[in-house]
C-alpha cells in the first residue's frame, strides 16, 4: 500500500502570492503533477493541514480546484491556517466528515494500513490541542481494531523541535496523545505538518515525522534566541510505502525534475 502525504499547501486566491512573495498555487500544481506521475500510483494521498492561508471562501474554490486533480481518495485534515466550517462544505464530497465538531475521520478500506485523521486544531488559534475528548475519541477508535497497522495524522506536532518561533504553536498535552499510542504497538506511525520540514523522532512508543511544506521551509535555527525566518527549499513529499514483510517505510520524495535515471544504482 503506498500513501502519499502532502501537507502545508497555503492555497491563495487566484493570482494572489503567499505572504505576497511566493505562488503556492503553482508550488501546489506542481507537486500533484509530481504526485500523478508517480509509479506506481499511490492508493491515496493525505495533506496534514493548512490547505489554505487565511480561510478564505476564495481560497477554498482554488484549492477544490487543484485538488480535484488528484484522482485517488483523499483524506484532509484542517490545520491552523484553516477555516473549519469552511473546509468541511469544500470537501464534504470528497470525504466522510462529521457536520458538527472536530474533523476527525477513520479510513480502512484503502487497504491493510488503518488511516486515523485527528483534529486538534483551536479555532483562532495556531496552537493545536490534545484535549481530554480527543484522547477518548482517539482511543476508542483505535481499539476497535486494536491489532491493525494503522497511521495517525494530525496537524501541530506534539513534541517540541528545538525551532523556538514554531515551537510556540505545537500541541499542547501531547503527553495525552503519547499514553494512548503507548497502548497500541499496531500504530505504525504518527504523521504531522505545521513544521514546515522533514523531522523523525520516537514518540508514544512509535514513530512520528513530519511532512515538509509544498510551499516554503521554516529556517532550520536551533539557537533559543533566534528569530522567525523561512526559506523558499526544494518542496517534497512524503511516500509511506506499506509492506508486510517490513511495516511502514516512509521516503522523502523531492518535487521536480533532476538529472537521469543513469545507468548505475
Amino acid at each position: 500500500m503506498l500513501i502519499a502525504h502532502l501537507s502545508d499547501l497555503h492555497i491563495r486566491p487566484q493570482g494572489m502570492l503567499y505572504q505576497g512573495l511566493v505562488d503556492s498555487n503553482s508550488q501546489c500544481q506542481q507537486a500533484i503533477e509530481h504526485l500523478n506521475g508517480l509509479w506506481p500510483r499511490p492508493d491515496v494521498v493525505i495533506v496534514s493541514g493548512d490547505l489554505v492561508d487565511e480561510g478564505l471562501p476564495a481560497e477554498y474554490e482554488m484549492a477544490r480546484t487543484l485538488l480535484d486533480r488528484i484522482e485517488q481518495p483523499l483524506l484532509l485534515i484542517p490545520g491552523n491556517h484553516d477555516d473549519l466550517t469552511l473546509f468541511k462544505a469544500s470537501f464534504a464530497q470528497r470525504m466522510p466528515m462529521a457536520g458538527t465538531g472536530p474533523a476527525h475521520f477513520v479510513a480502512g478500506s484503502l487497504g491493510p494500513v488503518r488511516i486515523i485523521g485527528l483534529d486538534i486544531s483551536v479555532p483562532g488559534e495556531h496552537h493545536g490541542d490534545m484535549t481530554p475528548a480527543a484522547q477518548a475519541w482517539l482511543d476508542a477508535t483505535l481499539a476497535q481494531e486494536p491489532e491493525r497497522p494503522t497511521l495517525v495524522m494530525l496537524h501541530q506536532p506534539p513534541f517540541l523541535s528545538g525551532i523556538p518561533y514554531i515551537d510556540t504553536y505545537a500541541c499542547r498535552n501531547g503527553q495525552r496523545l503519547a499514553e494512548v499510542l503507548a497502548r497500541y504497538p499496531a500504530v505504525e506511525r504518527v504523521v504531522c505538518g505545521h513544521i514546515h520540514r522533514h523531522m523523525l523522532l520516537r514518540f508514544g512508543g512509535t514513530l512520528l515525522c513530519t511532512a515538509p511544506s509544498t510551499t516554503t521551509a521554516i529556517a532550520l535555527r536551533l539557537d533559543a534566541q533566534a528569530e522567525a525566518a523561512s526559506y523558499v527549499e526544494p518542496p517534497a513529499l512524503l511516500l509511506h510505502h506499506w509492506k508486510a514483510d517490513t511495516g511502514l517505510i516512509t521516503h522523502w520524495v523531492p518535487i521536480g525534475t533532476f538529472a537521469g535515471p543513469m545507468a548505475f544504482a
